[in-house]
Formats: C-alpha cells, sequence, structure tokens
C-alpha cells in the first residue's frame, strides 16, 4: 500500500510538472502540437485533372498552375485556370521502352524568376544506343513550349527500359538529388563507378558533382556523383523538416523498402551473379556495413513509388509523416517515424483506396497533396487536402 501511494504522488508530481509517460511523447520533430496530432482528420480528394495517359510525375509551378510528365506519349502538359496545355519540346530526344520514359520532374526555387524546371527521360545516346539523362529546361509560356538549357547528366544506363526509373528533388540546400534504378543489371548497385542503382547529388545549375559528395576525389568522373549505393529501383525522394533525405523503392518479389539515406550509405542490393533476385534487398553477408531499411513491405511487395512529406497543422495525425504511394497496392500509406528515424505507425486511409494504382505524390504550396494514377488510360492528377 505504502508503494502504491508513494507511486501515485509520483504521477501527480509528474502531471502537474507537464511531463509524460516514456514512449507517449511526440515522437517526431515534425508532429504538431499533441492536440493536433490527435485528430484524424477525413480526406477530400477530387480529380483535378483528368484524361491523361500514365502521368509519371506533377508539380505546382506557382498561380494555381501544374506541370505534368506522361511517360509513354512523352507528352509535357501545362494545367493553367482548368484547361490543358500540351508544352511544345523535343520529344524525339525522348526515348521510351518498358520502365523508361518521359519521368521525373523538379522545379527550380527560382522558377517565378528563371523559369527553369527540371526533368529526368530516357534518352538517346547515339549509335543506336539509349541512356537515361537530366536536362534542365526554361519555360517559355508566350508560345507554349519548353526550351532544354543543358544535360546535366548523361549516361546512366538503360538496357531494355526495365529498372530505368529515375526520381528527382531539389534539396534544401539547393542540391539535386537523383535516384536510379539498376538496369537489371547485376553488377550496378555496388559498382561505384556506375550510375545505377544509387542516389546522386548534382550542382543543378551546371551539372558538376555536388561539391560535398563522399568520393568527390575519385578519378572516375562518375562516382564523383554518388550519394548512396545498394540500391535496386529506386522510386521516391523525400526531404523532412529536419533535413534527413529518405527514397523510396521497389524490392524483387519480397521488400520494397523505405530507407533513410545516410552518406556514403550501401543499402546491400547486390543480384549477382548474373542478376539473381532471390538475394535479400539488404544483404547483411556482404563485406562492410549494410544499412537495413526503416520500413519493409515484406512477402509479398506492393510496388511503392513516390513519396513525399506532408506538412500542416490541418493534416492531424497524418502532419510530419511520409506520404507513400502504392501502384500495385493502390493505396497511399502514411509513415509515422521518430526524430531517430524509428516507425511509430501507418494509415492507410480508405479515402485513396479507390482510384487504382497511385504513382507520384507531391506537397503542393499550400500543403495539399498531388497524386498521380498509373492505370493505362482515362488517369488523373488527385489533390487530397484534409477536410475542414
Amino acid at each position: 500500500m505504502r508503494r502504491a501511494a508513494a507511486l501515485s504522488v509520483v504521477l501527480f508530481l509528474a502531471l502537474l510538472a507537464g511531463l509524460t509517460p516514456p514512449g507517449s511523447a511526440d515522437q517526431s520533430a515534425e508532429e504538431s502540437k499533441p492536440r493536433a496530432a490527435a485528430v484524424v482528420p477525413s480526406l477530400q480528394v477530387t480529380r483535378q485533372v483528368r484524361n491523361l495517359q500514365q502521368p509519371w510525375d506533377v508539380k505546382a509551378i506557382g498561380g494555381g498552375r501544374l506541370l505534368i510528365t506522361e511517360r509513354d506519349t512523352r507528352r509535357l502538359l501545362l494545367y493553367s485556370r482548368g484547361r490543358l496545355r500540351s508544352l511544345a519540346y523535343p520529344k524525339s530526344s525522348v526515348w521510351v521502352s518498358g520502365e523508361t520514359g518521359l519521368m521525373s520532374l523538379a522545379i527550380d526555387p527560382g522558377f517565378a524568376r528563371n523559369h527553369r524546371f527540371y526533368m529526368c527521360q530516357g534518352g538517346n545516346a547515339g549509335s543506336g544506343r539509349h541512356d537515361v539523362r537530366v536536362v534542365a529546361w526554361t519555360l517559355d509560356f508566350t508560345h507554349g513550349r519548353a526550351v532544354r538549357s543543358r544535360v546535366l547528366l548523361s549516361g546512366i544506363q538503360a538496357t531494355s527500359g526495365r529498372h530505368g526509373g529515375c526520381r528527382l528533388l531539389i534539396g534544401r540546400g539547393g542540391d539535386l538529388l537523383v535516384g536510379t534504378g539498376d538496369a537489371a543489371v547485376g553488377t550496378n548497385p555496388q559498382n561505384l563507378n556506375s550510375l545505377n542503382g544509387k542516389v546522386l547529388r548534382l550542382n543543378r545549375m551546371t551539372g558538376k558533382p555536388w561539391p560535398t559528395n563522399p568520393f568527390l576525389t575519385s578519378t572516375n568522373l562518375k562516382r564523383r556523383y554518388v550519394l548512396t549505393y545498394g540500391h535496386r529501383n529506386v522510386q521516391g525522394l523525400a526531404q523532412r523538416a529536419d533535413g534527413s533525405l529518405w527514397s523510396v523503392e521497389h524490392g524483387s518479389y519480397r521488400d520494397d523498402e523505405v530507407n533513410r539515406l545516410r552518406t556514403r550509405g550501401n543499402y546491400g542490393w547486390n543480384p549477382v551473379p548474373g542478376y539473381d533476385e532471390s538475394v535479400p534487398m539488404t544483404d547483411q553477408s556482404l563485406p562492410g556495413t549494410q544499412i537495413n531499411a526503416r520500413w519493409r513491405s515484406g512477402d509479398p511487395t506492393i510496388a511503392t513509388s513516390g513519396a513525399a512529406r506532408v506538412r500542416g497543422s490541418r493534416w492531424g495525425v497524418y502532419n510530419g509523416t511520409l506520404a507513400v504511394a502504392a501502384l500495385k497496392a493502390e493505396r497511399v500509406l502514411f509513415m509515422k517515424f521518430t526524430a531517430a528515424g524509428t516507425l511509430v505507425s501507418v494509415r492507410i486511409p480508405s479515402a485513396l483506396r479507390s482510384f487504382g494504382r497511385l504513382r507520384s505524390v507531391t506537397s503542393a504550396p499550400n500543403g495539399d497533396l498531388l497524386i498521380t494514377t498509373a492505370n493505362d488510360g482515362n488517369d488523373a492528377v488527385l489533390r487530397v487536402r484534409p477536410r475542414s
């Protein structure tokens, strides 16, 4: 009895002091106040843009306008004031095959002034050869066209088009991050002289390797771009409010992954000899240290794809989470991680379960989410917001 009474006094004093029991405090540096975080808002989903064909990415460019890429048709689209317009640009420069075509977008932080944006696309490397490349463009609103500024990075290997996905993200420091697939070549992920199966980092204006890259002094030019390696097929990149970088990638028959990126990190994909997809996504038998995923799908996979940080107190429990789209599973997973990167919870709202395959997730300037569907026709850009 005395022990119970003493415990009661301790708990009462803790409450007076504003303390909370271990494990019940706000687990993420990105979460809002506890009262707001307790709310689970219902979501309003509208088809903002319709009649699309395999849209790969969407980005807001200000003034309510959206820029959209379609992978297979190679169309670059401008949505403005309820109307959809195809922009002129040299489509013949885009190579389309399998999973490769016109893919990811990134909008320059100075876009309002310089109209500059970036696309990752299949390319023609000459003599019948192909690659995946990152190109800088300038949008000419007056003439409804995009003008190529320069090729920032080429030589990302392409084979049949399989595992040719390419995701762009402009980091908080102005760097341009590029997530690449392994091109279904078993040796690529662990080969530091290959641009495939990597997250690369470069100067978005010049195309040069970023000055703090871990292999910057290498005699091999491609190695100088490498930030992380050992990836299978990077589909999503995101940055949290704390500055940490995260990737999303497709697994083989098992273990889609969400990874917290660490400079020079090896994420353990090594499908050799040949292209042996029976090996683990993170093979701990490799020399050195392999970094485990922060989330795995297990077996079977759900084909995780694009990702974005959710922001704004109106999102309640979703605020600060990582919203991850899934193609095969036809859903969005809202993943909550601690400040240290430990998974706390995953929420799958039913409001996003009736639109088929979902590919890219982008955070709009007002905090809404923009999501592209991937249903091989009659596709859309969805706008998602919490109901007020």
